[in-house]
Parts: C-alpha cells; sequence; structure tokens
C-alpha cells in the first residue's frame, strides 16, 4: 500500500503545497483509489483523485477545489458574502481550517483567531508569542462559537498578556477611530521586547492588517504605501487605506481649524512630514494604558 501512496504522490509532483500526510487510499474493485488533499495558500483545499492499477496510475478527474464556504447557508458563506460587499476584496476566510497567519516582522505576527486552546499552545511555543491583541467585538467571537474564557484561562496559564481593542467588523469608521489606542498597545507591547506580538481579529484580513500597517508607517519610517505593499505581500489582504489615513490625519492634525479630511484628496496623509510622524508617535505614546 505505502508503495502505491508514494505512486500517487510522485504524479502531483507539480503541486509542491501537497501534504503527504493528507494522502489516504481506498480499495475499490481491484484498484486503489488514492485522493491526494493540499493547499496551494491558506483558506482553500486541492483534492486530486487517482486510481493505481497494474496499468499504473492515473487521473480520476481534474484537481478540484474546495471550499467551506461553497455550504449554501453557512457561517463561513455569510460572512464571506458580507465581507465582500462591504470590503469589496476578494478574499475569503476559512473556518474550518483552523487558525491561519503571517510572520510580518520578527517581532510581530498577523493572523485569524485562534478557535481553541491548543492554539494558544502554539503561539507560545512555536512561535514565541508573548501578547495577543484581539481586535474584534464578543459578538464577532460568539458568532463564531469560540470558547473565549477557555482561550483566556489558557493564556493566563502561559504567561500570554491578552488585550482588548474591539473594532466592529466592516467598518471603517469604527477602524479609524479605534487605530490609535490599538497601535499604542501594539507599540507598547513590541517594546517590551518579552516576545513576538500575536495580533487577529476574525479573519486576519482587514482589522488586524491595517493595524499593522498603521504601525509600520507611523513607527517604522515607511510611507502608509510602502508598509501596505510590504504587508499584503507577505500576507494577501485588504486592509482599508482610507481608515488608516483618516487616523494619521486625526493624529498629526490636531487643529480645531483644519480643512474636513472628507475633503482631501485621495493621496492625502500617504506620507508625512518627519515633525507629524514625531507627533503622532507622541500622541500613540500617551495612549499607553488607557
Amino acid at each position: 500500500m505505502e508503495a502505491i501512496v508514494k505512486a500517487c504522490y510522485s504524479s502531483f509532483v507539480l503541486m509542491p503545497a501537497l501534504d503527504k500526510d493528507a494522502i489516504f487510499t481506498t480499495k475499490k474493485k481491484k484498484k486503489h483509489v488514492c485522493t491526494v488533499m493540499g493547499s496551494n495558500n491558506p483558506f482553500k483545499l486541492s483534492k486530486i483523485s487517482c486510481e493505481v492499477s497494474e496499468g499504473g496510475v492515473k487521473p480520476k478527474q481534474k484537481p478540484t477545489i474546495m471550499r467551506a464556504s461553497a455550504i449554501p447557508g453557512s457561517r463561513t458563506e455569510d460572512y464571506n458574502t458580507a465581507m465582500k460587499r462591504m470590503m469589496r476584496n476578494p478574499y475569503e476566510y476559512h473556518h474550518d481550517l483552523g487558525m491561519n497567519y503571517t510572520l510580518i516582522t520578527d517581532n510581530l505576527i498577523v493572523g485569524s483567531q485562534p478557535q481553541k486552546p491548543e492554539d494558544i499552545d502554539h503561539l507560545k511555543h512555536e512561535e514565541n508569542v508573548a501578547y495577543i491583541l484581539n481586535l474584534q467585538q464578543d459578538r464577532d467571537i460568539e458568532y463564531w462559537g469560540i470558547d473565549f474564557q477557555a482561550i483566556l484561562r489558557r493564556c493566563q496559564e502561559l504567561g500570554i498578556q491578552h488585550i482588548r481593542r474591539p473594532a466592529r467588523d466592516f467598518d471603517p469608521d469604527s477602524l479609524r477611530s479605534g487605530l490609535p489606542k490599538a497601535v499604542s498597545s501594539l507599540e507598547r507591547a513590541i517594546s517590551d521586547g518579552k516576545g513576538r506580538v500575536y495580533v487577529h481579529c476574525t479573519a486576519g484580513l482587514g482589522r488586524a492588517p491595517a493595524i499593522a500597517v498603521a504601525y509600520l508607517y507611523w513607527f517604522c519610517g515607511m510611507d502608509l504605501n510602502k508598509a501596505y505593499a510590504f504587508l499584503t505581500a507577505k500576507r494577501p489582504c485588504g486592509p482599508n487605506k482610507r481608515a488608516i489615513r483618516g487616523a494619521t490625519y486625526d493624529l498629526a492634525k490636531n487643529d480645531p481649524w483644519k480643512e474636513p479630511f472628507e475633503s482631501l484628496p485621495e493621496y492625502a496623509f500617504e506620507d508625512i512630514a518627519d515633525w507629524e510622524r514625531s507627533l503622532i508617535q507622541d500622541h500613540v505614546r500617551s495612549l499607553h494604558g488607557t
């Protein structure tokens, strides 16, 4: 049987993301039907089936893509429909695949929600996470049926500091208003140097990467477009750039007579002067502990 599995797997060597552990076989009418499960990205699975007989290996069908969102009426389908409508991006979240994340810098990770205490163990022992910054509202956690108290207990047992900075999902205005305090928490956690910081929302595609982009913009000397490109090259996602520009405007132009942000051109506050960056950093740091 092992030889059959190897033969089937070797037939698909051009798909390097396939996982050998996901290969299984069944015997049917003197032929072994072998199915290979794998993934070319963290949000979808590929399925390949073939038959192994005396004549060799031959595919039963072309590779197909299976998505949880294909299940009519599922929570995942509803969530992805809302995300595409409100955020106008092509990305999808697949809760059934478990937690997924991306290392952005040596001390910053952006990802989806931890779903069980074992995810916290993984972050601690495999990624040296010392802080978790959670952007979800209570209703986000309840929607997916997460045992949040069990996750909090595991964080406490492992010495991980869990921080909440809730922002409404798919709402750029809520994100804009919450960015300064969320980035303040992120900057303080990174500055402590006790370990990596895991920033997450539900899918890790909107709110969490927006916090990371704003941090790179305000504290790492990048302009907004460079910070955005840097993060999205590592983790394909769609954080709201306008919300980040709006929050930058709010922090840099603390003047009651300032021109309304809504009247500014689309490129406004995609970059800032050194004195404005210094002002923003002082303002964000002043929010520590608030």
